[in-house]
């Protein structure tokens, strides 16, 4: 499963990338306006940083200037993949950007039939948001469970990502479902690497450490 982050931020982007784990990056120009940059500096910034799939929103709701934004986005870097919303014009766009090359992440998913229409379109990637349909009082996960059920039935080469991440168990979810991507806020990431008992065997194994580089002084004192 690849781990991406859900983040405009350089120093977190440049921390998962060193920590040898993290796989590309989602953003928005939401994300971008929080770091205070500009937003198509900043994707090619975050592109070279990562140098694998950066998903970069489009903000027009109208086939049109959809077309025209993902153009301009896509020679930004060989690694932009265009965020287009799943919306009737949205659909069209990412038919006419596949049929041109450019990469897709059809957003804003929240059921399997939207997922059917990106994947038929030709999008490189579905982005279900699972913490939202949580959030209402729904299981985000079984739509991911209905959507790779659907994309192995019919041989669809369009990547699942799990988006809208609010926690580890629901990273735990998705890979044990087999979803392609998750990606994340880089504190969930981070809470990945913790455990009570990791803390605690260390801790025991430094002083034990410890202890035993006192004998060896006192050994060699005798």
């Amino acid at each position: 499963m690849e781990i991406f982050l859900d983040t405009a931020n350089i120093d977190e982007i440049k921390k998962g990338v060193d920590w040898g784990i993290v796989d590309g990056v989602t953003t928005n120009p939401t994300l971008v306006s929080k770091e205070q940059a500009l937003f198509e500096e900043r994707i090619k910034e975050i592109c070279d940083v990562v140098q694998g799939p950066v998903s970069a929103e489009v903000v027009s709701t109208k086939y049109e200037g959809m077309v025209e934004e993902a153009q301009k986005l896509a020679k930004l870097s060989e690694h932009v993949v265009v965020k287009i919303p799943l919306i009737p014009d949205g659909i069209k766009a990412i038919r006419t950007l596949s049929r041109k090359g450019i990469k897709t992440n059809a957003t804003l998913v929240f059921s399997p039939l939207q997922a059917l229409l990106a994947a038929k379109a030709g999008a490189s990637y579905v982005s279900p948001f699972i913490g939202r349909m949580d959030d209402i009082g729904n299981t985000g996960m079984t739509i991911v469970e209905e959507i790779m059920d659907i994309f192995i039935n019919y041989g669809y080469d369009t990547k699942v990502i799990v988006a809208s991440v609010r926690h580890p168990q629901h990273v735990l979810e998705a890979a044990l479902i087999g979803a392609d991507v998750v990606t994340m806020p880089f504190g969930v990431l981070e809470k990945m690497f913790k455990h009570p008992m990791t803390d605690i065997g260390l801790e025991n194994f430094l002083k034990d450490w410890e202890k035993y580089q006192e004998y060896l002084k006192n050994k060699d004192k005798n």
